[in-house]
């Protein structure tokens, strides 16, 4: 019994260490660049977009596709690195262990 109450108090710490990372992941800022620059996303620690820079020397109107498809590239690629920088977080939080799905 006295293991099964010290796993839940490790549980429990667990859950509130993986709550604090959430709340710091919401912060932080992941910055991605497509077409050498020119194209700028900058993400959330969750991948949620948060600003787009555009250079105006890209802006063309006939064009239109080449900027669209910058900006798919760099929002992209920020989400990407958000990710990644979400997984390695809390693999430092759970020592390389899985959690179940939805904890991030």
């Amino acid at each position: 019994m006295r293991d099964l109450g010290k796993m839940m108090k490790q549980v429990q710490k667990l859950q509130q260490d993986v709550a604090r990372l959430q709340e710091e992941l919401k912060a932080e800022r992941v910055e991605a660049t497509a077409g050498g620059g020119v194209v700028r996303a900058i993400a959330n620690g969750h991948g949620e977009l948060q600003e787009i820079t555009i250079d105006p020397s890209v802006v063309n109107s006939s064009d239109v596709g080449l900027l669209q498809d910058l900006v798919v590239a760099a929002v992209g690629e920020a989400q990407r690195l958000a990710k990644q920088k979400a997984e390695e977080r809390m693999r430092g939080l759970t020592g390389g262990l899985p959690l179940p799905p939805g904890m991030i």
